[in-house]
């Protein structure tokens, strides 16, 4: 069962009573599917502003909200995080293609940032936990995270802001209370979008002319203006968070669990989709030794490299779709 939520968002009920929230865009009969995972302080309900290069593709585009965020759920307590997602996508391919008996389907994943982590968790997930991997033609990680349980150097690439947020030392902190003062301070400053738009505001002023031209053309691509795009971007932040903060408590334990796969044990199948990863050269968030961690891992893989910082992607995705999707006419 099924309800719209508001702004193109659907709520999907789940069989152990939570919601997903998701929504879609493109041709909604296509058996070509982008399923897409959002980042940190995003929701899945945005479909309607996706790249034109998708829309020209004629392929089903998916964009659910991930656990925590939004209006989907946080996983039940006695349930691993790699575990839910594998059920939830399980589930939504399931209700979008009920006729489907998932040969007949053509998936392609892609995650940004934070969302290559689920991303990346269907991609290795036996088929037994999630019956779609079989169809997955390609993956697409831009500003990947690797699995810090077994990139034993990811430490080393990381500023210190983010080393006390993310890095070895939460293993020896309890009750995740670095998270839990992550929480109170950013609680109190994006309770509101204008809030939100200062911080936002101040990323555009640091960029180098370059981001700027950048950011520039793809905002006149888009018949958008640089308060526009502030403004959308401030309220999927604000909304990623109006029901909970769960979805960002989870986050940094995730980062260092299992996502049920070592990424160099991945067997043949697994291994023959295409991965295609974009790093930034200028990305403190989500560091270039990530993607070449993963590039050496994945059997294969192989690496774009960008100009600009950690929201740089957003600027070059309708070049990156248009690579990654090349095989689609």
């Amino acid at each position: 069962m099924f309800t719209d939520i508001g702004s193109g968002e659907r709520s999907l009920s789940l069989r152990d009573g939570r919601t997903l929230a998701y929504a879609e865009a493109g041709n909604l009969s296509s058996k070509t599917v982008v399923l897409y995972l959002h980042g940190l302080f995003s929701i899945g309900g945005d479909a309607s502003q996706m790249s034109p290069v998708i829309l020209s593709k004629n392929v089903h585009f998916v964009t659910p909200t991930l656990p925590g965020w939004g209006n989907t759920s946080p996983p039940p307590p006695s349930t691993l995080y790699h575990d839910c997602i594998t059920s939830d996508m399980t589930t939504l391919l399931s209700h979008l293609y009920p006729d489907s008996n998932g040969s007949d389907i053509k998936m392609y994943i892609a995650g940004c940032s934070f969302g290559t982590v689920p991303a990346q968790i269907l991609y290795g997930a036996p088929y037994d936990k999630f019956p779609f991997g079989r169809c997955i033609s390609g993956v697409l990680l831009c500003g990947a995270l690797s699995p810090y349980r077994y990139h034993k150097d990811y430490a080393k690439s990381m500023t210190w802001e983010y080393y006390v947020v993310s890095g070895p030392v939460l293993r020896y902190i309890p009750f995740n209370l670095v998270s839990r003062l992550i929480k109170f301070v950013l609680a109190r400053k994006r309770a509101t979008i204008e809030a939100v738009e200062t911080p936002l505001r101040e990323i555009y002023n640091k960029m180098d002319q370059a981001e700027r031209d950048v950011f520039a053309r793809w905002c006149e691509r888009r018949g958008r203006v640089l308060e526009h795009a502030v403004r959308s971007m401030a309220e999927n932040i604000v909304k990623s968070t109006s029901k909970s903060w769960e979805g960002l408590m989870l986050t940094p334990p995730l980062l260092h669990s299992d996502w049920g796969f070592r990424p160099d044990a991945l067997d043949e199948e697994h291994s023959r989709p295409h991965v295609l990863l974009t790093a930034s050269k200028d990305d403190h968030i989500t560091p270039m030794a990530y993607a070449h961690y993963l590039a050496a891992n994945y059997k294969n893989a192989r690496i774009k490299n960008l100009d600009g910082g950690h929201l740089s992607i957003i600027f070059h995705m309708d070049d990156v779709w248009a690579e990654f999707l090349a095989d689609e006419q």
